[in-house]
């Protein structure tokens, strides 16, 4: 693969930016280089960061419930690495990764603890499901795909068994070390104080601005519960997961006016939520916690190197060399829009962010906007 120099970009703060990739890695990045006989992508004045990273998909398209396509809502959408949140289990996770081989896109997993994942909403109301050495097989078949396992733990999901499935999900995290742990929330029970219990430093509570009443927000004092804070101080990831039902404006403001921000923004898509709404795309997503008050600057560090971290991607997530050829060039343009959460409520926002074009692994791809 011949050298490419991408030339007249900008960072997001404004500062310039040149970069040269090459079989799939970036080998010089700088304010200024002369390009000489190599081939040149004009940036045009774009801004251009590390490739997005949207770490909670559901993109198994074998599925019913929850599924989507990976490219669909990857490299189409200016993301360059999807994270499928438990989608599959460890009796479906190869087929998936079979499929996820063919596209464009990064795509990785979460594994639900659940061995066949999220074939009917409730997948841990049967305790027979969960099996740690189907798990711990999967991820050892599988290292390269699998970046960690999944829980939900709300009604719908667990029947009667409460708190018992995470404390199971943490028997197995605990067996297998070092990969993370992602933890759904939504109504109760389990209640949420029972939940953040068990959770530890570094695992991943997403739906974290959900309007739920197990949810963050104390309703009658408008403040953030403390418990939900001690939780947050104390090193447990707080993830976006917008989704169909798990994203509200209120929630985040609340949270935002106190100081307490998400880890990461992730939108939880899949087909339905991509094309009814509310999600429809990552960039959507990026302009409600940008209406919140949150600045690009730390929106683009939330969807790259803090993302990057908390799955341990080594190469991915920042420009510089040495890393994987993944970039997302956009632009930011004053433009009205509505935006609305998943409960209804609605913001205006006059900055859009658009994917304008997605480099993944060296491969340039025009976005369809």
């Amino acid at each position: 693969m011949s050298k490419i120099v991408l030339k007249h970009g900008r960072l997001i703060n404004g500062d310039p930016i040149e970069l040269v990739i090459s079989e799939g890695k970036i080998l010089e990045v700088a304010e200024s280089i002369e390009a000489g006989d190599l081939k040149v992508l004009d940036l045009a004045g774009n801004y251009v960061s590390a490739g997005w990273i949207d770490s909670h998909v559901h993109c198994y398209q074998e599925m019913e419930l929850y599924y989507d396509y990976p490219d669909e809502i990857g490299v189409e959408k200016g993301v360059t690495t999807v994270i499928d949140a438990g989608t599959t289990g460890a009796e479906n996770v190869r087929h998936f990764y079979e499929l996820a081989q063919q596209a464009k896109t990064n795509v990785y997993a979460l594994l639900n603890i659940s061995k066949f994942g999220i074939v009917e909403q409730d997948e841990l109301a049967d305790l027979t499901k969960v099996q740690a050495e189907l798990v711990k097989q999967a991820i050892t078949d599988l290292p390269e795909f699998i970046v960690g396992i999944k829980a939900r733990m709300s009604k719908t999901v667990i029947g009667e068994n409460g708190i018992t499935p995470l404390k199971l999900a943490k028997e197995i995290q605990n067996e297998i070390l070092g990969l993370p742990l992602m933890v759904h929330i939504g109504s109760a029970p389990p209640e949420l104080t029972d939940i953040l219990e068990v959770m530890s430093e570094g695992d991943i509570l997403t739906h974290c601005f959900n309007g739920k009443v197990n949810g963050i927000l104390n309703r009658e004092t408008d403040q953030i519960k403390d418990f939900a804070w001690k939780a947050h101080k104390e090193g447990i990831l707080f993830d976006i997961g917008h989704g169909t039902d798990s994203f509200n404006f209120d929630v985040a403001e609340a949270a935002f006016k106190e100081g307490m921000k998400a880890n990461t923004i992730s939108t939880d898509i899949y087909i339905r939520n991509r094309k009814n709404g509310p999600v429809y795309d990552l960039a959507t997503t990026l302009e409600k916690l940008h209406v919140v008050g949150y600045s690009w600057e730390e929106i683009i560090d939330k969807i790259t190197v803090a993302a990057a971290a908390q799955f341990h991607f080594t190469q991915k997530g920042r420009l510089e060399v040495g890393c994987d050829a993944d970039l997302t060039v956009f632009k930011i343009v004053e433009e009205e829009k509505v935006l609305v959460d998943s409960n209804g409520n609605t913001r205006q926002t006059r900055e859009r962010i658009i994917p304008v074009q997605t480099v993944i692994g060296g491969e340039i791809y025009d976005n369809q906007l």
